[in-house]
């Protein structure tokens, strides 16, 4: 039999809160602009190269009631960005309800390998080869990044870029441990197909969160 919690986070009501922490974003659009992060546990898309692995085990994270989650992002910023792990795992529903209810202007990080769900200002979608985008989160993208870690990224990257809307945002990002390789053929790249634009972890750089 469930646990009362279980059913709560299978609600939406509590989720399993791995950190929040009041930032500069670091890439994409909206990169160099304050915001406040919620990063949810939970992900089984399995990115041999992601660099929050401690994010991927749910159970490791505790249960927080989003009206606490929701209460603590209200004293920061207007801007609440919500990663992971992966928090389409989850749904989004309830928070990104009393979150708007605050005025907050809401955006995602997601590889969207999962139903959409919540209301949102800003989808950020971060696909991968693992486990693809479902078609409705290829419709909402606001900003479509790819992380390049070999020269067969580039070919996924134009794959994936047919699916979105031609008012999304287009990104090539290196994958941090192989950025001093893959830098001089992303902007190669990149000159050669305007349509993409160079993302950098500007908050690596500047050793921020």
């Amino acid at each position: 039999m469930k646990t009362d919690v279980q059913q709560e986070v299978e609600k939406g009501t509590m989720l399993p809160l791995m950190e929040e922490f009041y930032t500069i974003q670091g890439e994409g659009y909206h990169k160099g602009t304050a915001a406040y992060f919620i990063r949810v546990g939970g992900c089984d898309v399995g990115c041999h190269w992601c660099d929050v692995k401690e994010s991927w085990n749910p159970n490791i994270h505790p249960p927080t009631a989003i009206s606490a989650i929701v209460e603590n992002a209200a004293k920061y910023s207007k801007t609440i960005v919500i990663t992971g792990g992966e928090p389409l795992t989850w749904d989004m529903g309830p928070l990104t309800s009393l979150l708007k209810e605050k005025g907050m202007d809401i955006h995602i990080e997601t590889s969207g390998a999962y139903q959409l769900t919540g209301h949102w200002d800003w989808v950020c979608l971060s696909p991968k080869k693992m486990k693809l985008p479902t078609a409705e989160v290829y419709k909402a993208a606001n900003e479509l990044k790819v992380i390049i870690y070999n020269n067969d990224d580039f070919r996924f990257a134009e794959a994936q870029a047919a699916f979105v809307s031609k008012d999304c945002k287009l990104y090539l990002q290196p994958e941090w441990s192989k950025r001093d390789k893959m830098m001089p053929a992303i902007v190669d790249y990149v000159m050669k197909n305007p349509k993409w634009i160079v993302s950098l972890q500007t908050h690596k750089y500047l050793n921020i969160p």
